[in-house]
């Protein structure tokens, strides 16, 4: 009973690790339905500047976001050298330009350290904690907080 327990508690994630704003970032791998290269998008009138415009993938319509910019750094100016993360948040599905995606990270749960905070912000609050990787510290996106449900919104 006691090693069942060890393991519930120790769990092996998977992240896909990202770079946006110069920083380093990590995605759960379940969260992510592919990545591609960037491809110009249709822009949307009146929607906010971390908001690039929508793409035509496979007949679904899907936002693509600046994570940069949604974070609160610089925004990136897309390249064919840019990447497109498609993500899943529930029944959402967006896109996130990064400026590129380095490797896939395997790291027992226990690895993933709570986040130092000071004022509470949206920023904030989309990292649910660090990995240090090397000398490198790599933050945990909470997409679900980055991106809330329309009813959240309204609330």
């Amino acid at each position: 009973m006691l090693e069942q327990a060890d393991t519930t508690q120790n769990k092996k994630l998977e992240f896909v690790t990202l770079v946006a704003g110069g920083q380093n970032f990590c995605i759960e791998i379940t969260q992510i339905r592919e990545i591609r290269r960037w491809t110009p998008v249709t822009i949307l009138p009146h929607s906010p500047d971390h908001v690039l415009g929508v793409i035509n993938l496979r007949g679904a319509v899907i936002p693509i976001i600046d994570l940069a910019a949604k974070l609160g750094f610089e925004k990136i100016t897309p390249t064919e050298r840019h990447v497109i993360i498609i993500t899943a948040i529930e029944e959402t599905i967006i896109g996130l330009l990064v400026e590129s995606v380095s490797e896939i990270l395997g790291v027992n749960s226990d690895m993933v350290r709570e986040t130092p905070r000071g004022p509470e912000d949206a920023t904030t609050r989309a990292i649910l904690g660090v990995i240090a990787v090397d000398d490198e510290m790599t933050k945990v996106i909470n997409l679900s907080t980055l991106m809330p449900k329309q009813d959240q919104v309204a609330a």
